[in-house]
């Protein structure tokens, strides 16, 4: 009698343990490659010795054995490693436990079992499909992170921080990375089959990574987010109101269309989501003061005019507050030994790469070492981290403008580059992990090695040697502003000379993007002061609310102040010039809820904000996300006058057991992204 399989239980609950999937809100078998797996295959009639048994596993639109894509293994007694193989464990009767194994190289995907039993006799189980992952755990992956810790927290953790603001005030913005949510692993897996591909290429890390790299923004193929920076946001929503990647994943997936709008940090996160869905481990990595070297030549070029304003017409190069990219962790096998672990990756759309919007992954003892021939835009994120800043002086005289050289730096460009400490809710600083200490002779001799691979010997060129003592300029008034207060700011004029001086001193005030670009020219001032030999004056700069408020209320965006100071001496026309950035502050939300919950038990949490600033807020939404708890909610709160209290209430029926963690975020038409987060155990 020929042989037939009449069911496969693909025991989802036992394999998922194992193999670190339970998290998923998804029907489906979800398992990760090189790692044992178990099946209970029911027949009609007990097996012989001659009864032949083949598990047959195909993924992608044209299974062929050729590629992978399909994949016989033979039914037997042993079970062998780095390759697919099936062995029967136990037997109950008709009722076999079957083991197997895939290989650590296995194709990523979606893939369907049939049970071949005879010519012709094919059983197809109805609860298919099977997900294969990449493996951090299989040491033979090129995805392997021997810490347990760091599997932890860079592939399981689905939430985190985001670090935003200036190297001087660094704030973490809570993220909910959402890996596990409904539809977001349904969206990767359509991501991949997107991508086009080719099966054999669909096992390796790095060409996955770099793929998600550009189709996480929608420049080249209508992918996941469509990138904004112009402060206009009506036909989508604004960059500053998500507060993770899981809606965005989820509505990307239900239209097939572009998401509208994201901004680096969003990419960043997004491209975590993704990459941590799919077992690659990622972190979302915060460069301040970061470099965008259009030019290739390591120099970032900053003009200003004669009333101490940037203008922006001059050059393409800028220099973004902060900028937020990926590293991912995996082997490089693609290039010479030296380069595994972590690697830079960047979804946000700045310059093409080989003709398609996509950066990485590039090794990050690649960047420290200045090897920028290294594939992939090592150049890029080198400069990105290490490029020198001059700033230049344009005058106009007799109708023509002439510019002058006022500094130089070479240590501001990639500041306390931050991402989430493994297993804390602290920042870590990774600058180590990029560069050498600034001023080193390692970090010398990598800008050297740089330099060297450039088009142009330009950066090569030694400076002038610094000016005998002179003026010196400091900007003095707080770092930070709430939103309705004036600026006020002092400018110090020191005379380090034995010599009186004259000197004219230029102060422009500007309100920019955290990109460095120019929304309004605030305040402009000169003024000459006399200052004696080893003594100091001051300039006051003063600039009403109003001014910046009415520019503030159309721009939807990550706003600074941003001071500008060029001083010239009258007796020796020595030039000078200094700059500080203001960061906006905001009041707080206030969480009222439990520090403990029972799973399927209600309880509450109450948001409570009181408007503590000097101007009303307009427009004010809240927006409250809690994984494994509550959707995302939307809460309309209409205006707020100065020392008025909104209080909103959500009941919450807690579904998963663990940590979790409420973001609540409030945006208004005057302040954008106070953001707070509170976190409960869930348990049993």
């Amino acid at each position: 009698m020929a042989l037939r399989a009449t069911k496969v239980d693909y025991l989802k609950c036992e394999n998922a343990g194992p193999h670190n999937t339970a998290e998923f809100d998804n029907p489906n078998l979800i398992l990760r490659r090189g790692q044992e797996f178990t099946l209970k295959i029911s027949f009609d009639r007990e097996l012989t010795p001659k009864d032949k048994v083949t598990l047959q596993f195909c993924t992608g639109p044209r299974p062929m054995q050729s590629n992978g894509t399909l994949v016989l293994v033979e039914l037997s007694s042993e079970c062998l490693t780095k390759q697919w193989s099936a062995a029967i464990r136990q037997r109950h009767g008709k009722e076999y436990l079957v083991a197997v194994t895939s290989p650590p190289d296995a194709i990523v995907g979606k893939y369907f079992l049939s049970v071949i039993t005879g010519k012709g006799i094919v059983y197809l189980p109805s609860d298919s499909p099977i997900y294969l992952l990449f493996n951090a755990w299989c040491k033979d992956d090129n995805v392997h992170m021997p810490s347990d810790g760091g599997r932890k927290e860079y592939v399981l953790n689905d939430t985190g921080y985001i670090y935003v603001g200036s190297s001087n005030n660094i704030s973490g913005r809570p993220w909910n990375f959402g890996q596990y949510e409904l539809d977001v692993l349904d969206c990767c897996m359509f991501l991949l089959d997107r991508s086009g591909l080719k099966p054999e290429v669909r096992r390796s890390p790095v060409v996955i990574s770099r793929k998600f790299s550009a189709m996480v923004n929608s420049n080249d193929d209508q992918g996941v987010l469509t990138g904004n920076w112009s402060g206009r946001y009506s036909a989508g929503v604004s960059p500053m109101t998500w507060t993770g990647s899981g809606a965005i994943l989820q509505k990307y997936y239900k239209t097939k269309k572009p998401v509208l709008f994201g901004q680096c940090w969003v990419f960043s996160g997004v491209l975590t989501t993704v990459l941590r869905c799919l077992g690659i481990p990622t972190r979302s990595v915060t460069n301040f003061a970061s470099a965008h070297d259009t030019e290739e030549n390591l120099k970032i070029d900053v003009y200003l005019n004669e009333k101490g304003e940037k203008l922006e017409d001059w050059t393409s190069d800028s220099v973004w507050n902060f900028h937020v990219w990926n590293d991912v962790w995996m082997r490089r096998l693609d290039l010479p030994k030296g380069y595994d672990g972590w690697q830079a990756l960047d979804a946000t759309p700045q310059e093409p790469s080989q003709g398609i919007f996509q950066c990485g992954p590039c090794p990050l003892t690649a960047i420290k070492n200045g090897e920028v021939y290294l594939s992939y835009e090592a150049k890029f994120v080198y400069a990105e981290v290490n490029a020198d800043k001059v700033h230049w002086l344009v005058k106009e005289i007799n109708g023509e403008e002439e510019t002058t050289q006022l500094r130089e730096e070479k240590s501001c460009i990639g500041k306390r580059i931050s991402t989430k400490a493994a297993n804390k809710n602290s920042r870590e600083d990774i600058t180590s992990q990029y560069k050498y200490k600034e001023g080193s002779p390692e970090e010398r001799k990598a800008y050297e090695t740089a330099c060297s691979y450039l088009k142009t010997d330009i950066c090569l060129i030694a400076a002038p040697p610094p000016p005998p003592p002179g003026i010196k300029l400091q900007i003095i008034g707080e770092k930070d502003l709430l939103p309705g207060n004036p600026i006020d700011v002092c400018i110090s004029v020191e005379n380090e000379s034995n010599e009186a001086k004259t000197v004219n001193v230029i102060v422009g005030c500007q309100l920019q993007s955290y990109t460095g670009k120019v929304i309004a020219n605030l305040a402009s001032i000169t003024q000459s002061v006399e200052v004696a030999e080893k003594q100091a004056a001051s300039v006051p700069l003063k600039v009403a609310a109003d001014l910046y408020m009415q520019s503030v209320i159309l721009v939807e965006d990550e706003l600074i102040i941003r001071v500008n100071v060029i001083s010239e001496t009258k007796e020796t026309q020595e030039k000078h010039s200094e700059s500080m950035v203001i960061a906006f502050s905001y009041p707080p939300i206030m969480v009222e809820m439990p520090e403990t919950a029972k799973i399927d038990e209600d309880f509450s949490c109450t948001f409570t904000f009181k408007n503590s600033l000097s101007i009303p807020l307009e427009k004010c939404e809240l927006h409250v996300e809690g994984l494994g708890i509550f959707k995302l909610e939307h809460f309309d709160q209409g205006d707020i006058r100065p020392g008025g209290i909104f209080r909103s209430k959500i009941i919450c029926a807690p579904k998963k057991t663990g940590e979790k963690k409420i973001v609540a975020k409030l945006n208004s038409t005057q302040v954008k992204g106070i953001v707070v987060e509170k976190m409960i155990t869930i348990t049993k």
